[in-house]
């Protein structure tokens, strides 16, 4: 039996798929279904990207909380669900498997109704200290957030790698005004406001 959690904001459903299976969710978005079904049926291959420092938006956080109550808001998918993305916005998840070459397929919905579908694997796991997330569609990037504990709060350093220096020069100012709308919705869901 899947286990499906529903709230305002959030679908997730986890069946234990491998990569390459797809089951229909019932009541999907039919864009998602479609796009889900047109997945070529093997599993993404690990990238050998290099670190390109000159293509990255980087930006760091001091949160007040421990580096394992931080984690946790990656690891639990109805945590990541309700902060994940700028403000205004929901996601909807289709799959998360939270292990080093999971798979991460989820429709970000934003306040003007627009969805936006996202696939992603988690390429590293390190528990309460690093994630590497690679953006497997366009734009292409790769998310390395590290974990480290200041006394009872946590240092967040989130870099986010794209292709090239071009790509990076065009999604900058995007970037970083979003990635501190995803930060500061973290910090509130970490503080127990409601989002």
């Amino acid at each position: 039996m899947p286990l499906v959690l529903r709230d305002p904001t959030t679908v997730f459903t986890h069946r234990g798929l491998s990569p390459h299976q797809f089951t229909p969710i019932h009541g999907l978005n039919p864009l998602l279904q479609a796009a889900a079904n047109l997945r070529p049926p093997n599993p993404v291959k690990p990238t050998t990207q290099t670190s390109k420092p000159n293509a990255a938006v980087r930006t760091e956080r001091v949160l007040s909380a421990n580096p394992r109550k931080v984690f946790a808001a990656f690891e639990q998918p109805e945590l990541l669900a309700k902060w994940w993305g700028p403000t205004g916005f929901t996601n909807t998840f289709e799959q998360f498997e939270f292990k080093p070459g999971g798979r991460w397929v989820f429709a970000m919905h934003g306040p003007n109704g627009a969805s936006h579908p996202n696939e992603c694997v988690f390429r590293e796991i390190q528990p309460g200290t690093k994630i590497v997330i690679e953006h497997v569609v366009q734009p292409w990037f790769r998310l390395t957030v590290t974990l480290t504990a200041r006394g009872d709060q946590t240092h967040l350093a989130w870099v986010q790698e794209f292709e090239n220096p071009e790509v990076v020069a065009r999604m900058r100012s995007l970037s970083e005004a979003a990635n501190e709308q995803v930060l500061d919705r973290l910090q509130s869901l970490l503080a127990g406001e409601s989002l």
